[in-house]
């Protein structure tokens, strides 16, 4: 719901819009994928990684997403905002939660804050961003109309 906030802010000024959301949505799924319990993290090809990375380390860093967005940047520049965009946001959502994450992996600097994860709080944060979400999806109908 966040990463669709966020793609609905910006989706108006935006050439590739389909990439823009696809790419966009895999971002915010791709820091989880050191956990057995995520949806791509689930995937059998993950394992090996999960088995040298914890969760909530490298892939929930600031450090590895600028690194990455940079090496898009030079590479793939169409998918770098996207990217940065998806990405970014899953961190910033989890930096919100009672575990937190290392903002600048290796360093132990944690941020963190007061929701945990499943609680009716989490869900209520999640029930304000559907409800912009659905207000930004009738205000961008009225933009392409």
């Amino acid at each position: 719901m966040i990463t669709l906030f966020f793609i609905l802010l910006l989706i108006s000024s935006v050439n590739n819009k389909i990439l823009f959301v696809i790419v966009a949505i895999l971002a915010t799924f791709l820091a989880d994928i050191d956990t057995k319990h995520s949806t791509l993290g689930k995937k059998k090809i993950f394992r090996i990684l999960q088995f040298f990375i914890r969760h909530r380390t490298v892939f929930h860093s600031f450090t590895f997403l600028i690194l990455l967005t940079i090496l898009f940047i030079v590479s793939i520049p169409v998918i770098a905002l996207p990217f940065f965009l998806g990405y970014g946001s899953h961190l910033i959502a989890d930096s919100f939660t009672m575990r937190g994450i290392r903002p600048f992996y290796p360093l132990k600097t944690l941020a963190y804050g007061k929701l945990r994860t499943g609680s009716r709080a989490e869900t209520g944060v999640l029930v304000v961003f559907l409800i912009l979400d659905v207000l930004l999806i009738f205000a961008n109908l009225r933009l392409f109309n």
